[in-house]
């Protein structure tokens, strides 16, 4: 078993079952995220006996890098996980610091149309700890501080619901990577089930919805989810979350020429949000390998952003990382013989 994968209250129950003082799991927790250490032989204050056991145990082993792109506003890393399979994750650089976009499965069966994460269909979840391994080969082989963390790479996070909660809280945790919990997105297609789940949990982690459309028969030709999950579901679930949780919800739109940026649609995407807590990101459309599709003209964003705007929707219009490295919103792929 890899160690990352555990959770304190995880790693309080295995202590618990070897007849151990479950204060120990933070002992471990501290040590391997605070001080770092590469053996467990290097925890102070634990036996010999339980450092031995923790050792055939447990394992530290990270993703393998293969491949990492930079610009100035981004890196784009190609990991290689055990079993062979490669995943992408994204690390962009803000004024405020760093934010590290974490890929949740190896392909993706959300199968949106203008998404290349979707063209490789899922293969399997990732792990939790491969989750957590791809922010700690960034923070502790490459000393890159992550203040920032969001569920956007490649897959479709409330698809593997329970590794996805394990993992925010291993990061959230002030013993393990401490990030604070308002610092981490999770985004999703809109998983009624999960999204409602996921309300519940009344924390203070933020949630996206990947929209793009305002009714479901445009959605469901962008979306192939939303003919399981209809957008009536997935603004109910969304109103959920703002009443639980007492935040604000976020609705990725991405602007597709000619195809879901018109003033009528602007209008229609005011009427379906009147009242509800949120705000809409507008993103401009990233060209990918496998699409057609063009990126609205900034005229016609800026047409639509006033519309939401004079409707009293908070609106924004996203900027742009990585796109001239394939390390945008809709580009990951994890294609590791295109990206060689």
């Amino acid at each position: 078993m890899n160690i990352y994968g555990k959770t304190l209250k995880m790693l309080e129950d295995y202590f618990k079952s070897n007849s151990e003082n479950p204060a120990k799991a933070k002992i471990v927790f501290k040590a391997i995220y605070k001080e770092k250490v590469s053996s467990f032989f290097d925890i102070k204050n634990l036996s010999l006996p339980v450092l031995t056991k923790l050792s055939n145990d447990f394992t530290q082993e990270l993703p393998g890098l293969i491949k990492m792109s930079e610009s100035d506003e981004a890196c784009k890393y190609l990991f290689r996980l055990t079993d062979g399979h490669t995943i992408e994750t994204v690390l962009m650089k803000h004024d405020y610091g760093n934010g590290v976009c974490v890929s949740t499965q190896v392909g993706c069966n959300m199968n949106c149309v203008f998404c290349e994460s979707g063209k490789l269909k899922k293969v399997r979840n990732l792990e939790v700890h491969e989750m957590v391994g791809q922010l700690l080969y960034l923070t502790d082989i490459l000393h890159i501080p992550v203040s920032h963390v969001v569920l956007m790479g490649i897959g479709e996070p409330f698809d593997n619901y329970e590794n996805v909660t394990s993992f925010i809280e291993i990061i959230t945790e002030q013993l393990g990577l401490a990030i604070a919990a308002r610092h981490v997105t999770i985004s999703t297609s809109g998983i009624t089930p999960k999204m409602l789940a996921y309300a519940k949990r009344q924390n203070l982690n933020s949630l996206a919805v990947s929209l793009h459309a305002p009714n479901d028969e445009l959605r469901n030709q962008l979306m192939p989810i939303n003919k399981k999950y209809p957008i009536t579901g997935i603004i109910d679930a969304a109103k959920r979350y703002t009443e639980n949780c007492n935040k604000k919800v976020t609705f990725a739109y991405i602007m597709i020429k000619g195809m879901n940026d018109s003033p009528e649609l602007a209008h229609e995407l005011a009427a379906l949000l009147r009242g509800l807590n949120c705000y809409v990101n507008l993103i401009p459309y990233n060209k990918t390998r496998s699409t057609n599709y063009e990126p609205s003209d900034k005229e016609q964003i800026a047409i639509f952003f006033d519309i939401l705007k004079q409707h009293g929707i908070n609106v924004t219009v996203r900027r742009k990382f990585g796109t001239d490295m394939d390390a945008a919103c809709g580009q990951l792929s994890s294609d590791y013989e295109n990206s060689i």
